[in-house]
């Protein structure tokens, strides 16, 4: 799966692009259809200690599957994002396979 992020308005750092790659290729244990992901990494202008944005959404054959949590840390956003979307993953296979 091709893994594609994006820092908005700020560089990420090295060690947080790992993070995310590895984190986001594990999807494929759910769904090995999964084609693509778009990972944004975007930074709230709110004066609260909530923002860190990250959306993600995959490109899977037939329609994508998206997510975006707003948390304290990146890691955190993308962790919740992830989750999300493994639920969603499991739904698809499983709609799929009822096909």
């Amino acid at each position: 799966m091709n893994v594609k992020i994006q820092s908005v308005h700020f560089d990420a750092d090295k060690k947080l692009l790992e993070f995310i790659q590895e984190k986001v290729e594990k999807l494929n244990q759910y769904y090995d259809g999964i084609i693509t992901s778009d990972v944004t990494l975007r930074l709230d202008k709110s004066d609260d200690s909530l923002n860190k944005i990250a959306e993600i959404r995959l490109h899977i054959p037939g329609n994508d599957l998206f997510a975006k949590k707003q948390c304290k840390t990146f890691e955190e956003a993308v962790d919740m994002s992830l989750g999300a979307l493994k639920t969603q993953v499991k739904k698809h296979k499983e709609k799929i396979k009822g096909l």
